[in-house]
């Protein structure tokens, strides 16, 4: 029996999600079909209301509600350190440290060349910009410690040396192949600590 229409537009739209394969669009289809229709609209609203009210913040690429971001603004932050991440989950990962004060750049992805994503695909260019404008002491690159990750970090550390910035890079603590927005705080804050000096 075939499904009907409306349901086969709905599966392949969640479909689109990051995880979300053929069986779990088809679970929270008929899950979302069989909640309340006051629950579906909060949820629409919501998705709704994110999109109409969140940007991204000019200066870190952070999402926000304000531009720039209260981050950038917060005065109590160390504004000669700058801490490189791939994406705004990974950005609020971090925030959770209580030993990092500094500000944050988010690059919005990792260098893959098979996939097609070199430095144009992503802020390299932007963070340049940035640092040569601002008066950065140490840069701490904070990207995954994937092979895409790996690469984007000795990329940047390549670029960013000549610049006499000193580049470092978050310590043990990481498995390798993992995401930032997975690792606990603890694990995180030793990160931090551990980080070292690239080239």
């Amino acid at each position: 029996m075939n499904r009907p229409q409306a349901i086969e537009r709905l599966i392949e739209s969640l479909r689109r999600l990051p995880g979300v394969g053929p069986k779990m669009a088809e679970r929270l289809s008929y899950f979302l079909l069989k909640s309340p229709q006051i629950e579906v609209n909060e949820l629409i609203e919501a998705i709704r209301q994110a999109k109409d009210s969140l940007r991204v913040c000019a200066r870190c690429y952070n999402l926000s509600e304000k531009d720039p971001c209260a981050i950038c603004t917060d005065p109590n932050r160390a504004q000669d350190i700058l801490c490189i991440v791939e994406t705004p989950q990974d950005l609020l990962a971090l925030s959770q440290v209580k030993n990092y004060n500094g500000l944050y750049f988010v690059l919005g992805g990792a260098l893959s060349p098979l996939d097609g994503v070199g430095p144009g695909e992503i802020r390299v260019r932007e963070l340049i910009n940035r640092l040569k404008k601002d008066k950065i002491q140490e840069l701490i690159i904070a990207t995954d410690t994937d092979s895409k990750g790996e690469t984007t970090a000795l990329y940047l550390a390549e670029q960013i040396k000549p610049l006499g910035i000193r580049v470092t890079r978050l310590g043990y603590g990481l498995p390798v192949g993992g995401d930032l927005e997975y690792a606990d705080e603890i694990t995180l804050s030793r990160a931090l600590e551990g980080r070292r000096e690239m080239l």
